[in-house]
């Protein structure tokens, strides 16, 4: 998942705390924080790591 995704979502968790009681408000507003905040730190898993691409394995590196 992106940072857009995580983005929207916290956009759209909080068009739906307006419309909630402040208990659930309180609750959805935390969420929408932490939307954003996955947003601005991805995981180490969802960033692309540079790695070599690996050489083909050919006959001639088979040792007889």
């Amino acid at each position: 998942m992106n940072e857009d995704f995580y983005r929207a979502r916290a956009s759209q968790v909080r068009d739906i705390a307006e419309r909630a009681d402040p208990f659930t408000k309180q609750r959805l507003l935390k969420l929408a924080d932490n939307y954003e905040f996955r947003a601005r730190n991805p995981s180490r898993a969802s960033r692309p790591t540079a790695r070599p691409i690996p050489l083909p394995f050919t006959q001639s590196d088979r040792k007889a």
